[in-house]
């Protein structure tokens, strides 16, 4: 069974830094195709992308509203998946989710969610 841990989370500063990880148990990155996505939810609000990786091609995906702030990346020694998050606002408040679709064949991948950590960027 796939599960991933989140942890990173915290109270910064506006303008500040966080980096965000993902590690993955159950299966390891060199294995199968993966596609880790960040997601978050602010309190009232629908949950959103933030962004992706594909191990397929190294292909990231930034929604507007982080782009130019947050880098995506991963490490498969590691097997765990970074959100770099600089120029922190309060609007990026938030409880930040990763979720990974994989699987050994592209039937069978299912999607797997971690518990979320949470961010709070005071201004």
């Amino acid at each position: 069974e796939v599960q991933l841990v989140e942890s990173g989370g915290g109270l910064v500063q506006a303008g500040g830094s966080l980096t965000l990880s993902c590690t993955a148990s159950g299966f390891t990155f060199d294995d199968y195709d993966y596609d880790i996505g960040w997601f978050r939810q602010a309190p009232g609000k629908e949950r959103e992308g933030v962004s992706c990786i594909s191990s397929s091609d190294g292909s990231t995906y930034y929604a507007d509203s982080v782009k130019g702030r947050f880098t995506i990346s991963s490490d498969n020694a590691k097997n765990t998946v970074y959100l770099r998050m600089n120029s922190l606002k309060p609007e990026d408040t938030a409880v930040y989710y990763c979720k990974c679709n994989t699987g050994p064949r592209w039937y069978s991948r299912q999607d797997y969610w971690g518990q979320g950590t949470q961010v709070t960027v005071s201004s």
